[in-house]
Parts: structure tokens; C-alpha cells; sequence
């Protein structure tokens, strides 16, 4: 590993001051940036005011609160705003103990006395897994982002088709007289959705897909989709029947080419 900062900082819990200090000169020596503590209870307290920190090495047999107990307490800290991966290190083989560990989600574990280069592999190793899962969080929190603007698009959209479906009053009807160029939509054009009949509305005001998809901000090949809809739920052949249907002060036409 190069001398490089690691862009994690390693929380390392160990009621040995010793010990700490050991893992701590040999990690920072090879890059990682390094929180000491000697207490589960200093090692909670670090981390909620550090939000650097990402992995996690703790001594398993603590007083007090365990390593099993201490990683529990960080993860509800952590809530799900906040990942971080832990390795435990322990002076025993039991077996128990280390089933509790991976089934409590920490992710590695080393048996004293430990061999610091192989700690460190299994450092890198869970520094490299801890960006995926930063990566995951951060796509998850974009798409819920991207999920609450869709489903604020659709209630806008909602909220402006009932606005053009509900009767106009009598200043409306006296307005919408006197404006050029305003097009009543027949009756078979209601079923259509806002997106819909805008593009329906353009076809009728003669303008070309490109034209279209400049004044809606969309691709031309979203437009094509959009027409090939509307043809459909209208029951019209082609473009010219739609465009004559929607076309303004041509009444009589578009009598006759919707009442099929």
C-alpha cells in the first residue's frame, strides 16, 4: 500500500493501551488514518463526532460492553445514513464467539497474537467493500430523490388535467372565445393524458416532431411515441387526420373526422 492518506479512518478499540497504540503506529505507517480508544465507551463517542470513520478493529473481550456489543451500539449510531465495516480481533479460537461476530455483521476477524500484514490485506480488503456499499447508499438515496420528484411530476400533471377538465365559468367561456387560435378538444380526445394532448395540441398547430420536442424539452423519438398513442386511443389513421381534427376554426372538419 503507498504512503498515501486513506481517505477512512480506522477505529481502533482495545482495553490495552499497548495494543492500541501498536495497531495504530503500524496502520498509520501504512496509511490509514487512525482513532485510538481504550474503552467501548470512548470508542462510541468517537465515532459519533467523527463521521471519517469507516472501519472498525476492536478487541472482542472488553469490560464493560464487548467488541460483539460495541459494533451493535455503532450500528444503531449509524442508522441508515452511514455504513462502516468491522474486523474483530480476539485471543481465543472459540467458536461461538466468532459465529455471534459474523452473524452481528462484522465482517472479519483475527486471532491474537496477530500478524499485522495480513491485517492490514483484510483492512484493504474491507475498505475497498466499504466504498461499494457507500456507492449503494448513495445510489439508494438518489433514487428515493428521484422517486419522490416522478411521483411530484404526476401529481402536478394530475392537478393540471383537472384544472383543463373541470367546466369553465362565464369570464372563462368570454375569454377563451376571444383568444386566436384556441382549439376545443372534441370529446374522444378526453381520455388522453396531460402529456398527451399537449403533444396532440402541436400536431394540430401543424408543427414538425423536432418542433415538438424542442417546446416540450423531450427527444423527437418520444414524440414519435407520443403521436403513435394518440393515433391508437383516438382511433385515427394518421397524422393529417389528427392535425385536421385539432386544427383551429375548422369545426365542421373535425366533426367529421371524429365521429367514427
Amino acid at each position: 500500500m503507498n504512503k498515501l492518506n486513506s481517505a477512512v479512518k480506522v477505529l481502533v478499540v482495545d482495553d490495552q493501551p499497548l495494543i492500541v497504540e501498536e495497531l495504530c503506529e503500524f496502520l498509520e505507517s501504512s496509511g490509514f488514518r487512525c482513532v485510538p480508544c481504550e474503552s467501548s465507551q470512548q470508542a462510541l463517542k468517537r465515532f459519533s463526532e467523527d463521521s471519517e470513520i469507516g472501519l472498525v478493529l476492536c478487541d472482542l473481550h472488553m469490560p464493560g460492553m464487548d467488541g460483539i456489543e460495541l459494533v451493535q451500539a455503532l450500528q444503531k449510531i449509524a442508522g441508515r445514513q452511514r455504513v462502516f465495516e468491522s474486523i474483530m480481533l480476539t485471543g481465543r479460537s472459540d467458536k461461538q464467539d466468532v459465529i455471534k461476530a459474523l452473524r452481528a455483521g462484522i465482517a472479519d476477524y483475527y486471532q491474537k497474537p496477530i500478524n499485522l500484514d495480513e491485517l492490514l490485506e483484510g483492512l484493504q480488503r474491507q475498505e475497498v467493500a466499504l466504498q461499494e456499499r457507500r456507492k449503494d447508499l448513495q445510489l439508494g438515496n438518489l433514487n428515493q430523490k428521484l422517486q419522490f420528484l416522478s411521483e411530484t411530476i404526476d401529481d402536478l400533471y394530475q392537478d393540471l388535467d383537472k384544472v383543463r377538465r373541470s367546466p369553465p365559468g362565464p369570464d372563462a367561456e368570454e375569454a377563451s372565445t376571444q383568444e386566436a387560435g384556441q382549439v376545443e378538444m372534441p370529446a374522444i380526445f378526453h381520455q388522453l393524458s396531460p402529456r398527451q394532448l399537449d403533444v396532440a395540441r402541436l400536431v394540430g398547430k401543424g408543427q414538425t416532431n423536432y418542433q415538438i420536442a424542442c417546446e416540450l424539452g423531450i427527444t423527437e423519438n418520444t414524440v414519435k411515441l407520443y403521436v403513435s398513442q394518440v393515433l391508437r386511443l383516438t382511433h385515427m389513421h394518421n397524422r393529417t387526420q389528427l392535425a385536421l381534427a385539432l386544427a383551429p376554426n375548422n369545426a365542421t372538419m373535425r366533426q367529421r373526422v371524429t365521429a367514427h
